[in-house]
């Protein structure tokens, strides 16, 4: 019996030990039953309460290749404990004849999912109250609720008993300094953006230890996030402000706003660093600019697909060449390096207009691609290289269905020599291994997919006639074509980074287009095909580095 162990560790064990012990004990409990142990998992300080994690994921995916018969866990609250997630684990065991046993419960049953799943999400929501409840009561005292601001530093110091006295803060000098000095900046009327760029100039480290942005310093003010809106400045500690769920198709948290009477609201004089006065100054100036900014008409909202649509042709794949940074609409008509103008750490001020921008790239576009001597030499490249990588696809997945058929004949004369009387635990112990191959080859072969048809060689007529068709409806085509023609020349492009040079901005293009343009340029270096999930990028060299193209 091949078995996989599994072990994690979260809240209610914080210790790397904990793993290993789990693993001990159940190595023990399978060498005393005889199995073998053909890999363990484990899943170091993640919650149980989402399958989301890399142990567990690579145990399943094992698991339905068919590598072991048998998951060996101490508990149920090992493997998960969200009622859902066990269940959907318990499932996909089941489709791949895999056996789940704990040390604690034995074999594991749908009686088993049914009461120790409700009673693990019961324990879940027991131990988030407690934490609450917990909290709350630091809160209510006084002290922090968890996590730390900028402006003071954490007090470590231990009652008469040795135990350590947590939620106590006292305010740091240097970075109270720099708090109201934002403050005053931006009462003066100072723009966060300024106020960035002038602390980065002098070094001044921002909360995360890196760069100033002006979101750090505007934040959301219903959040209360960000300098500006972080009321313990004058002496509040809110707590409760906001609650986190969790995403069941992600398994990501996403904060929604609690009512204000759901609010804890204590007042900490002793860590006030601005004064009422400086604070009403700054609320009523960004009440002001907000009344600034128009409300949009119902009528001219788009929809969820269109505000996720990017607003111009290659918005968010320019980056700039200088510090990395996106180059970014700093007016109707201009692109900037947005580093250089939030933070004022890159020196690249060298602009670009968009239109100028898109014409370079789709000219590389029209002229390069449209070449049909060139560009059927890539295709005759790539339709063999893609040709052969299906052609060996194809005939490993007809391997595996010819042993299948070899085991099935096999197997009907190894039963024709047992009614013959031959030696039949020695013929039934062959059956057995027979058998076991059988089902991992059905398993490779159902996992696997039907390889894709193979390219027609006359590929290139094909490519030229769709380029003709793409730039048509770039420039010319109704709303609705122009915007799959967008997207599909977006998908080539993963970068285009603007360095500046003596004669304005020079252009990287990286990405698929980029190495279907060097391909038509006549580049000297050999071009290597690599399949990947999705789409086939292409690389050149033998490093197999990116390959760029300048404009």
């Amino acid at each position: 019996m091949k078995v996989a162990l599994y072990a994690r560790y979260s809240s209610d064990s914080q210790r790397d030990a904990s793993i290993a012990d789990q693993l001990r004990v159940c190595r023990a409990h399978a060498e005393r039953q005889g199995w073998q142990i053909i890999e363990e998992y484990t899943d170091h300080a993640i919650s149980g309460a989402s399958l989301l994690r890399p142990g567990i994921q690579a145990m399943i995916a094992d698991a339905l290749s068919g590598r072991f018969q048998l998951v060996l866990a101490e508990a149920m609250d090992r493997l998960s404990r969200d009622q859902e997630d066990i269940a959907g684990l318990f499932k996909r065991m089941a489709y791949g004849d895999v056996k789940i046993i704990t040390l604690s419960e034995g074999e594991v049953t749908q009686l088993h999912v049914g009461l120790k799943g409700t009673m693990n999400a019961l324990f879940l929501k027991d131990l988030a109250d407690k934490t609450r409840r917990g909290l709350r009561g630091r809160v209510e005292q006084g002290k922090s609720g968890g996590g730390n601001s900028y402006g003071y530093t954490v007090v470590k110091q231990f009652d008469a008993h040795g135990e350590a006295v947590r939620g106590d803060r006292t305010i740091h000098a240097d970075q109270a300094a720099v708090v109201r000095r934002i403050f005053s900046d931006y009462a003066a009327g100072k723009s966060a953006k300024r106020i960035a760029v002038e602390l980065n100039r002098e070094g001044i480290s921002a909360p995360n230890g890196g760069d100033w942005g002006f979101s750090t310093i505007n934040g959301n003010p219903k959040r209360g996030t960000g300098i500006l809106n972080n009321e313990l400045y004058v002496g509040k500690l809110i707590w409760n402000r906001q609650r986190f769920v969790k995403d069941p198709a992600t398994g990501k948290r996403q904060a929604r706003l609690n009512a204000p009477e759901d609010r804890i609201t204590q007042e900490v004089p002793e860590l006030r660093i601005i004064d009422d006065e400086t604070w009403s100054m700054v609320k009523a100036r960004q009440s002001a600019m907000r009344a600034e900014k128009p409300e949009p008409d119902a009528s001219t909202l788009s929809t969820a697909r269109d505000r996720k649509r990017p607003r111009y042709l290659l918005s968010g794949l320019t980056r700039c060449g200088c510090c990395g940074g996106g180059y970014s609409m700093i007016s109707s008509e201009m692109l900037g390096c947005s580093t250089a103008r939030n933070k004022g750490t890159c020196d690249n001020r060298t602009n670009m207009r968009r239109d100028e921008l898109e014409a370079r790239v789709l000219a590389a576009l029209r002229h390069h691609l449209m070449e049909p001597a060139l560009f059927a030499e890539f295709c005759e490249e790539f339709t063999r290289e893609m040709n052969r990588i299906r052609s060996a696809g194809s005939e490993t997945l007809e391997a595996s269905r010819a042993q299948i058929r070899k085991i099935d004949r096999d197997l009907d004369r190894l039963v024709d020599m047992i009614l013959r009387g031959g030696a039949a635990d020695r013929l039934n112990e062959r059956m057995v291994r027979m058998e076991a191959r059988k089902r991992e080859l059905e398993a490779v072969v159902a996992q696997s997919k039907e390889p894709a048809p193979l390219l027609h060689p006359e590929m290139a007529g094909y490519y030229r006639r769709q380029v003709e068709s793409l730039h048509e409806a770039l420039n010319s085509g109704p709303e609705a074509e122009r915007l799959k023609a967008a997207d599909l020349l977006r998908s080539l492009i993963s970068a285009i980074v603007l360095t500046p040079s003596d004669s304005g901005l020079e252009m990287d293009v990286q990405g698929d287009l980029a190495g279907i343009l060097t391909i038509a340029s006549n580049a000297k270096s050999p071009a290597i095909l690599r399949a990947g999930l999705s789409q086939v990028e292409m690389v050149a060299g033998t490093g197999f580095e990116p390959v760029t193209f300048r404009l």
